[in-house]
């Protein structure tokens, strides 16, 4: 099993800045396929970002250009870099990682952008 703990949500104004992390136990990290995914309130669950296990990454065409995925390998760690925030990313953001079977969620953490 992989655990998954998400931190760096809060409240942010419009325009600015917020990095989410996204700590995973276990020593499979490096091979697991890890993303990012938000969901506000009245909607579904949406992908935001992905980064595969080789460093791939693909985005929502929503936040192209001002959100960031990467991870670091050396510490089991994902992040979420978002830039040039807009009211619209207000949601509760939650890490997922996929390796065959396997298919786990965080807590999630919530932000708010204020406009």
């Amino acid at each position: 099993q992989v655990q998954l703990v998400e931190s760096g949500g809060g409240l942010v104004q419009a325009g600015g800045s917020l990095r989410l992390s996204c700590a995973a136990s276990g020593s499979i990290f490096r091979f697991i396929e890890m993303g990012w995914y938000r969901q506000a309130p009245g909607n579904q669950r949406e992908l935001v970002a992905v980064i595969t296990k080789d460093g791939s990454t693909n985005y929502a065409d929503s936040v192209t250009g001002r959100f960031s995925i990467s991870r670091d390998n050396a510490k089991n760690t994902v992040y979420l870099q978002m830039n040039s925030m807009k009211s619209e990313d207000t949601a509760v953001y939650y890490c997922n990682a996929k390796f065959y079977a396997i298919n786990n969620w965080g807590q999630g953490t919530k932000v708010t952008v204020s406009s």
